[in-house]
């Protein structure tokens, strides 16, 4: 299971739209490695003012490259965090996460090609 559901969550999605902090704040309780990474790297872009920061360090176990497998694939766990930190997320491999400033268009389109896809290949990559 992705998420860790509250019953009042449960209850407003069962109602109709469910309120967008909510469901961050399920995404951050329920997968904390992922969201800390995220955060972190959303600060370290904020703090250099580059266009983008990403994550080259694999997870320190399975549960965390799960976690982040399951948050970075979900359309809706990814627009909500893009939406809740003002920026544009991108991923590769099973934990390369970068985080983008929205107007960084082109270094986005760039970092998401196959070219680039294929040049963050290593043998030590192949299992994750």
């Amino acid at each position: 299971m992705s998420l860790t559901v509250s019953k009042d969550l449960l209850d407003q999605a069962q109602a109709g739209e469910v309120d967008d902090a909510a469901f961050v704040a399920c995404v951050r309780d329920s997968l904390p490695y992922a969201w800390s990474l995220i955060d972190d790297l959303v600060r370290e872009r904020a703090r250099t003012g580059a266009e983008f920061t990403d994550n080259t360090v694999p997870p320190p176990s399975e549960e965390a490259r799960g976690q982040l497998l399951r948050c970075l694939a979900s359309d809706a766990m990814r627009g909500a965090l893009e939406r809740h930190f003002g920026v544009k997320l991108a991923f590769q491999n099973c934990h390369r996460v970068a985080v983008f400033d929205p107007s960084a268009t082109a270094a986005h389109a760039e970092f998401t090609t196959a070219r680039s896809q294929i040049l963050n290949q290593s043998p030590e990559l192949v299992d994750c």
